[in-house]
């Protein structure tokens, strides 16, 4: 297995900046499986971010488990009100907590590991046999415009760049998609256009999460 990642402060002063609290966003990266089968559940949600998805879970789970290496005290903080969620902080490659859970959920993480494959078994060991292990991750397929154009910038440019700076580009990007996107996406033939899907679900937040999302992926 992969040693110890290192802590990230990157993650813990985004979602300090940002929240990102659309729960049809998650309801739809969870597919098939919906809240509603996650009643009266022991929960083990590995990468919890700012602890939005904690606070859908919690609602129907019987328990929640939230895991982050970056995150905890955000997560903490705006998850203080419910009690059935439990906070711990480690690496989610090798952690060890002992135990197995009904459900394990693991949105939008594990490709942001230092070893995505460690991380794939640790989540599976966690859960118990006859359990469910939902994973959402970018995909390789259909995602070729990031993959090659946008990742290649990111890592060349981007990273060099200071935070107000990449604030500042994420918004200009995301006031500049508003137009296309409420226009020409919306027109009768506009479903045979690259990212349909895409846009139409891009419509539906509010900005601000539109923002956070041109963020991440800077």
């Amino acid at each position: 297995m992969s040693g110890q990642q290192a802590k990230q402060g990157e993650w813990l002063e985004e979602w300090s900046l940002f929240q990102d609290d659309e729960r049809f966003l998650f309801e739809d990266w969870i597919k098939p499986a919906t809240l509603a089968d996650l009643r009266g559940k022991d929960v083990l949600e590995r990468g919890c971010g700012g602890g939005q998805h904690s606070l859908f879970m919690a609602e129907v789970a019987k328990s929640i488990t939230a895991v982050d290496l970056n995150t905890i005290e955000v997560a903490r903080r705006r998850v203080a009100h419910r009690d059935n969620v439990a906070f711990i902080e480690a690496d989610l490659a090798t952690m060890d907590l002992g135990r197995q859970f009904d459900v394990v959920v693991c949105i939008g993480v594990i490709h942001h590991t230092d070893d995505p494959t460690a991380t794939f078994h640790n989540l599976y060991r966690h859960c118990k046999p006859g359990g469910r292990l939902i994973i959402w991750t970018y995909s390789a397929e259909g995602n070729e415009l990031v993959r090659f154009v946008v990742e290649p910038v990111r890592k060349l440019l981007l990273r060099k760049l200071s935070r107000k700076a990449v604030m500042a580009m994420s918004y200009a990007i995301t006031a500049a998609l508003y137009p296309i996107v409420y226009t020409l996406y919306r027109a009768r033939p506009a479903r045979a256009l690259p990212y349909f899907e895409y846009f139409v679900n891009f419509r539906r937040p509010e900005l601000r999460t539109q923002y956070a999302q041109r963020l991440r992926q800077a």
